[in-house]
């Protein structure tokens, strides 16, 4: 618009010269024939300008519809390649919040995401470690942090504080995800399959599956799951649904596993896509989402844990789709490589692209929403958006 104005600026002293040129023209119309072509020429000049002017008017709407996107970027005190990994609010103050990432970075919020703060912890800078937050969540005032190397924070008063809690060095595998499920109690993942509860404020900690990931892949490699083994025994991705159900894609990508309250194992599942699995979710009817490798999404026939999927319809441009987060049930935003920023109004049937991070320089690798009107997009190199509807 600012292109458009200055050109408009121009035009008109132009107009305003050709006409003081035409009014002198016309009192020296006896002089000489040259003056008859000058006229010809300003008049000619004035057509011109008035002609295009007309023509830059276009230009204000279209850039105040970018005024008017559905996402924001907003600016982060923090250094650049730092990739964001995790972000929650209180429930009780949806303006309250917390984002993670890598090299040590939480930062804090006080006014629902629009800005944000480094928040020190000292128990979790006591040693001489970089550490990687990877998960957050709160459940009333009540809050958990995990990361890598092996580290768990707890607070009572919606992080205001924030104490360490010990953990065994036996753990198996690296912390990835901690879900707050009521008071003082939280259910814990490790990379390698393993699920722990507490109900005591993490002081003591209860296994919810007698064993490993490679355990159970060695025990029933030979029930048919294709490419199992000890050494695929860790995950890529996990994501829990809102009654407690797990999914998650094994580290190399070629089958997936799934795990439901009560059971006491993993169940691993073949891939029905010819393309490795690249992430899975929960769709807000209960259903799956499945990316593969180079852009694909697929959605599950029905609700629950099944293995049928048939494809959806999207504008990736080749580049990779790498996480799904729902708003309701019928819209959906799905991001990925390269700004890649994509949306559905139909629960994911067909997907239309979002232009509003085709110009950031990155990888988009989380979609977020905590609510209705409040969602994010989390990226490498500091890259956030806010959802402003």
């Amino acid at each position: 618009m600012a292109t458009a104005t200055a050109a408009l600026h121009l035009l008109l002293p132009t107009r305003r010269r050709g006409r003081l040129l035409v009014s002198r023209a016309c009192q020296a119309d006896s002089s000489t024939t040259t003056s008859r072509r000058g006229l010809i020429a300003d008049a000619a000049t004035a057509a011109v300008a008035a002609a295009a002017a007309p023509l830059l008017l276009p230009s204000i709407p279209a850039a105040r519809a970018e005024d008017l996107s559905e996402w924001e970027r907003v600016g982060l005190p923090i250094d650049p390649g730092v990739v964001l990994l995790d972000i929650a609010f209180v429930p009780d103050d949806p303006s309250h919040g917390f984002l993670l990432g890598t090299r040590q970075t939480i930062l804090e919020t006080k006014d629902g995401g629009r800005t944000w703060f480094p928040r020190s912890i000292p128990s979790a800078e006591d040693e001489d470690f970089n550490y990687r937050f990877n998960s957050v969540s709160f459940s009333g005032k009540e809050g958990w942090i995990v990361g890598k190397p092996a580290i768990l924070l707890h607070t009572k008063d919606a992080g205001d504080s924030w104490e360490r809690i010990p953990l065994s060095a036996q753990l198996p595998g690296d912390m990835v995800y901690i879900q707050a499920t009521g008071e003082q109690s939280a259910e814990m993942v490790t990379d390698e399959g393993a699920i722990y509860v507490t109900s005591n404020r993490g002081y003591n900690w209860k296994a919810a599956v007698q064993e490993t990931v490679s355990a159970t892949l060695n025990r029933t490699v030979s029930s048919g799951i294709s490419g199992a083994s000890y050494y695929t025994g860790t995950f890529n991705t996990v994501n829990r649904s809102p009654d407690g159900s797990y999914v998650a894609v094994s580290s190399r990508g070629n089958f997936f596993l799934t795990w439901e309250p009560g059971q006491l194992y993993w169940q691993p599942h073949n891939r029905a896509v010819a393309r490795r699995i690249q992430n899975m979710g929960w769709r807000a009817d209960g259903g799956l989402w499945l990316l593969v490798r180079g852009g694909g999404l697929f959605l599950s026939k029905g609700t629950g844990i099944v293995e049928d999927f048939e494809e959806a319809s999207v504008q990736s441009r080749g580049f990779g789709i790498l996480d799904v987060g729902y708003r309701s049930k019928d819209e959906a935003w799905a991001a990925g490589g390269s700004g890649v920023l994509l949306k559905t109004t139909n629960g994911g049937k067909t997907w239309v692209r979002d232009r509003a991070a085709d110009n950031i320089p990155g990888n988009l690798y989380s979609v977020k929403f905590i609510g209705d009107n409040q969602g994010f997009v989390l990226g490498n190199d500091g890259v956030l958006l806010r959802y402003v509807g």
